[in-house]
């Protein structure tokens, strides 16, 4: 009994750990439910944080509702805005009214530094 008890648990762990990605979610997005859109990696109801990283990557600007910005103020610009039509046709909600400015900075230089 005690062999199968402890296959279980090796089992799992394997399990859990081929679905791990290398990069784990930061507490911060966790705490504002970040991740019940998005994945580190692999597309949800928005973007992987990967490819906006991608996507980004070498990019000195940002256009948000017309007007261009320093990318990383453009982008904290869209998350606390919120908007849509970059991604697919799924908007994002504004989050500047639950999750604060230097809040949000934080999480884009996160998803910024994701691509190497």
């Amino acid at each position: 009994m005690k062999y199968i008890v402890e296959s279980m648990i090796a089992a799992a762990c394997l399990i859990a750990a081929g679905s791990a990605s290398a990069v784990d979610m930061p507490p911060l997005a966790k705490r504002y439910a970040c991740n019940a859109c998005h994945a580190i990696e692999g597309k949800g109801v928005g973007p992987a944080w990967i490819e906006v990283s991608r996507t980004y990557k070498g990019i000195a600007t940002y256009t948000y509702r017309g007007k261009e910005y320093p990318l990383q103020e453009g982008l904290v610009m869209k998350v606390s805005k919120g908007g849509a039509g970059n991604w697919g046709t799924m908007p994002m909600p504004g989050n500047g009214t639950v999750v604060k400015e230097p809040e949000i900075r934080e999480l884009v230089q996160f998803i910024l530094g994701l691509a190497k």
